[in-house]
C-alpha cells in the first residue's frame, strides 16, 4: 500500500472526470461541492417514500420521464400489506407522471440487475438511485450512487445533485485467479483490506491486468461491494468489454472517459491474486474475511444456503452453482434458495435446464427478487441459525433473526456447501 500520488499536472481520476463532465467543468477536485445533471435516475420500493416530498415541493412534473427507471424487487409478489401499499404508490405515481420504464410484477427483476442488462447506465454517467448497491453500475465506467427520498424527489423534480466530489481509492489488482477462485473471492479479499469504514465517502478505482481481463459479470460483483466498504462509488474504466457488452442496448448516448495517468489518489492499494484461496466473509461484519480453506476446517454445519442478491445471481453465477449441483443432492436438514436477478435470467436459466439441475437436487428455485438478502420477504432465519449466502451482507439481523449467522462467499460454494451440509471449498467438486 503506497500513500498519496499526483502528478505534476493535477491530472483527475475516473470519477472525478465524470463528475466534472456531470457537472460542466473542466475540472474538479476532491471536497468540491458541485451540481450535478444526473443523466438515469432509479426508484424500488423505497422510492415510494420519494412520492410525498416530490409534491410537497411544488414539483408539477418529473424533469424527464425517459431517464427515470422504477422496478419492483423486494417484494415480489406483495409478501406484506405494507409491501403492497408501497407498490400501489409506485404505480399511481408512475401512471400520473407518465412514466414509461416501469419494471412491474412478471417483467421484474432487481434494480440493478434491469439497468444493467437493458442498458439504462452507460459509460460516463452520473447515476443515482434508492439503494445503496447502486454501485455496482459503476462497472459501466460511469458514476453511480445511491440516495435517499428526499434527495431522490429534488432529482426528480431537477435533473440535478447538490454532490461532494469524492477522494479516491486505487485497487490495481494483478495475477491469475484460480481455479474455483473468483471475482467474489476477490472483492472480499479488498474489504478485509480496507474494512467497513475505510473508503466512506470515497471512490474507490478498481485497474490492473487481473481486472481487465474480468468479464462483466464478475465487475459487477466488485463494484456491488464497493457499497460495504462505505464507498460513495466504486468504478472501472470503459473498455472493449464494456463497449461490446453496452453498445447493443444502450438507451443514451455514451461519454466513456478514463483516469489520467497523473491523477491523485489518496491512496494505492496493491493486491496480488495469484495462488489466492477463495475467501469468506465471517460474522458478523462483511469485512471479517478468512481463507475458506481455514473455515473449512472448523465443520461449520448449515441450516440454509442463499444463491442469490444483486451481488451474485446472474445467469453466470447460476451455472456454476449448478455445474456443482449436478447429480448431487442437497444435505439433509438444509434449505437451499436460488433466486434469479431478473426475470430475463430466470427465463434464460429455464431454456437451460438449469432450474432442473437446481430443484433435483432439492433445491428452491425462486422468482427473481431482492428475495432472502435482505431478511424482509422469503429464507428469513430464525436465531441462532447458520446461513452461507453468495450475497453482500452479514451484519446482525441483515437476513432474520439478528442471532443468525451469515458467511459471504461466491455462489460456487454456496453450491458445494449445500451438499456438503457444512461450509465447504468449491475447488473439491470442480
Amino acid at each position: 500500500m503506497s500513500g498519496r500520488t499526483s502528478g505534476p499536472n493535477g491530472g483527475m481520476t475516473l470519477a472525478e472526470k465524470i463528475l466534472a463532465r456531470a457537472s460542466g467543468l473542466e475540472r474538479v477536485v476532491p471536497g468540491q461541492i458541485v451540481e450535478g445533471q444526473v443523466d438515469l435516475a432509479m426508484m424500488h420500493e423505497q422510492g415510494a417514500q420519494t412520492v410525498g416530498p416530490f409534491h410537497q415541493m411544488g414539483a408539477p412534473r418529473v424533469w424527464d420521464p425517459d431517464r427515470v427507471v422504477i422496478a419492483i424487487d423486494h417484494w415480489v409478489p406483495a409478501s406484506t400489506e405494507g409491501a403492497a401499499v408501497l407498490h400501489r404508490i409506485l404505480r399511481k405515481f408512475a401512471q400520473e407522471q407518465h412514466l414509461p420504464h416501469f419494471y412491474d410484477v412478471g417483467r421484474h427483476g432487481i434494480c440493478h440487475q434491469v439497468l444493467a442488462e437493458d442498458g439504462w447506465v452507460v459509460p460516463g454517467d452520473l447515476a443515482v438511485g434508492t439503494d445503496s448497491h447502486t454501485n455496482m453500475l459503476g462497472a459501466m465506467g460511469a458514476v453511480a450512487a445511491g440516495i435517499g427520498p428526499t434527495e431522490m424527489a429534488a432529482v426528480l423534480a431537477l435533473g440535478r445533485l447538490w454532490l461532494k466530489v469524492p477522494s479516491t481509492i486505487r485497487v490495481d489488482v494483478h495475477g491469475k485467479l484460480g481455479p474455483g477462485v473468483t471475482a467474489k473471492d476477490l472483492v472480499l479479499r479488498v474489504l478485509g483490506e480496507i474494512k467497513t469504514t475505510g473508503a466512506t465517502y470515497k471512490s474507490v478505482e478498481y485497474t490492473g491486468p487481473t481486472i481487465e481481463a474480468l468479464p462483466m459479470t464478475d465487475r459487477f460483483t466488485i463494484c456491488n461491494m464497493t457499497t460495504e466498504m462505505g464507498a460513495k462509488c466504486g468504478l472501472i474504466a470503459a473498455d472493449a468489454t464494456t463497449m461490446e457488452y453496452v453498445r447493443p442496448i444502450a438507451k443514451h448516448a455514451m461519454h466513456p472517459v478514463r483516469a489520467d495517468p497523473d491523477a491523485s489518489y489518496e491512496r494505492t492499494l496493491s493486491i496480488d491474486v495469484e495462488g489466492m484461496p477463495p475467501m469468506v466473509a465471517c460474522p458478523y461484519s462483511p469485512d471479517n474475511v478468512r481463507p475458506l480453506p481455514d473455515v473449512v476446517k472448523e465443520g461449520v454445519g448449515v441450516d440454509q444456503v442463499f444463491l442469490g442478491s444483486c451481488t451474485n445471481a446472474r445467469i453466470e453465477d447460476l451455472r456454476e452453482g449448478a455445474r456443482i449441483m449436478k447429480g448431487q443432492q442437497v444435505a439433509p436438514g438444509v434449505r437451499f434458495i436460488v433466486s434469479p436477478a431478473s426475470t430475463k435470467i430466470y427465463e434464460q436459466a429455464l431454456h437451460e435446464g438449469l432450474i432442473e439441475v437446481f430443484t433435483r437436487s432439492g433445491a428452491v428455485f425462486t422468482n427473481s427478487s431482492c428475495s432472502a438478502c435482505f431478511g424482509g420477504n422469503m429464507g428469513i432465519l430464525a436465531p441462532d441459525e447458520v446461513c452461507a449466502s453468495s450475497s453482500n451482507r452479514n451484519f446482525p439481523g441483515r437476513m432474520g433473526a439478528k442471532e443468525a449467522r451469515i458467511y459471504l462467499m461466491s455462489p460456487a460454494a454456496t453450491a458445494a456447501t449445500a451438499i456438503r451440509g457444512r461450509i465447504a471449498d468449491p475447488r473439491e467438486y470442480l
